[in-house]
């Protein structure tokens, strides 16, 4: 046995939702071989102390911008649409050094915050790749393609740019150290794009066995636009296209109508929500019973830290609680364990992972974290589980480890240069972005 960690609360998030207090958990060869009350037999090469500690799964963010990691806070008290056209200034400047050093600033922070795999929709993939590979994590990458030109022009999947950058990077990077790293194909919305490129995407993905990432039904005015374009809902529209023929993950979802939630459930779209952002933004949160009742997978993630400042799923999952009780005092609440199952065994099933994370298992992958339950805000612990959800933070994160491989404990990154990459964000991403405009 390579590690064991020892003496910790052990949160499963098994189908029993089984929670062992003073549980050992056995690592080797980065999956998990044993798990118990009792410690093994079998002397290990390491041991951790888990005491003090809740031993979980892995968080999974299943949607994040990691190189808008440079725009943290400024665009926070603008209105949307200085946003946009500062956000577009922004993004026009940005180059793959730039984006490197904010993904490397960007992955610190969800491993600081328990977070073992990303689904990151953006730009820039080949650094954020780089970064990911170099420091353990997992993920799930789509290049966030758009295509504003009229619909009737021509279009060649093969000569198009976006489309070659894709089919470049998932030759080099999809199914990366054993799947650690995955492509996911990709669009950024509806209305940024048309039927060629939608097909050419669906089409591709299906050949090369790829996820689809996109935004989906985040405001009333996205999906009036295309009911007054097209006389259809953005989901009914895009359905006709054959984009919900491969393994969705469709970010936003608050403004699906009624016909629109039957239908994704029926192709078993993974709804992936990110109420913090909803909440700043003054938008809709989608209902999570009703969209499970449909059919559908729900999961969770943070949207890029331009919006919300941070990439912590603890926060995101006291925003759905929140959310799902907004307007209706009398609501039953989410109960934690289901709001637990949005950042684990849901998100691990969106990113098409749920045979290897998001429980803690034997034969799983060990994507674990430790969380130290002896900060005050923590005691006392009456019910683990709502300690959690309600009072836990990112920053009380203890260690992050991925497949076996410790990745974040206590303040330090073993596999970063964050050191290097803070100085790259201060001396060259910064000046690069917010520098005036030359003439």
């Amino acid at each position: 046995m390579d590690t064991l960690i020892s003496g910790a609360t052990v949160v499963t998030m098994n189908e029993g939702m089984e929670v062992l207090l003073g549980g050992f958990v056995g690592i080797t060869d980065g999956k998990i071989v044993f798990l118990s009350k009792e410690a093994p037999k079998e002397k290990p090469a390491a041991i951790v102390d888990g005491s003090g500690m809740v031993l979980l799964p892995g968080l999974i963010n299943c949607h994040t911008h990691l190189a808008q990691t440079a725009l943290r806070n400024f665009f926070d008290d603008l209105s949307p649409k200085d946003s946009l056209e500062a956000l577009l200034r922004f993004e026009a400047k940005m180059d793959s050094k730039a984006a490197e050093a904010a993904v490397t600033i960007g992955v610190a922070e969800c491993l600081r915050m328990g977070i073992t795999s990303v689904s990151d929709l953006y730009y820039y993939p080949e650094a954020t790749a780089n970064v990911l590979d170099k420091a353990g994590m997992k993920s799930n990458l789509a290049l966030s393609a758009y295509r504003f030109e009229d619909q009737n022009e021509d279009f060649d999947f093969e000569s198009d740019p976006q489309c070659q950058e894709l089919q470049r990077l998932v030759e080099k990077w999809h199914g990366h150290d054993q799947g650690r790293i995955r492509m996911d194909a990709g669009i950024y919305a509806e209305y940024t794009s048309n039927y060629r490129l939608w097909e050419g995407m669906a089409d591709f993905a299906r050949e090369k066995g790829l996820g689809f990432q996109l935004h989906l039904s985040q405001t009333e005015s996205e999906r009036e636009g295309c009911l007054d374009r097209t006389g259809l809902a953005p989901a009914e529209l895009l359905n006709c296209h054959g984009v919900f023929n491969n393994k969705t993950c469709a970010v936003g979802c608050g403004y699906l109508t009624d016909q629109e939630i039957a239908l994704l459930g029926k192709k078993h779209v993974s709804a992936v929500l990110t109420p913090e952002a909803d909440a700043l933004k003054g938008r809709r949160t989608a209902d999570v019973v009703t969209l499970l009742k449909a059919g559908m997978n729900v999961a969770l993630g943070s949207g890029g830290v331009e919006q919300v400042g941070s990439v912590d799923l603890f926060e995101e999952m006291r925003f759905a609680a929140a959310a799902s009780r907004k307007g209706n005092a009398d609501a039953t609440p989410l109960p934690a364990s289901a709001l637990l199952m949005l950042a684990t065994t849901c998100a691990a099933r969106a990113q098409g992972r749920e045979a290897e994370c998001g429980m803690i298992k034997p034969g799983m992958d060990a994507d674990l974290i430790l969380v130290d339950f002896t900060a005050p805000h923590l005691m006392p612990c009456h019910n683990v589980l709502n300690g959690l959800v309600y009072s836990a933070r990112g920053s009380d994160v203890a260690m992050t480890m991925v497949r076996g491989r410790i990745l974040y404990e206590n303040g330090k990154f073993p596999t970063l240069d964050l050191p290097g990459a803070v100085e790259a964000l201060t001396s060259y991403a910064i000046p690069k972005l917010f520098s005036p405009a030359e003439d």
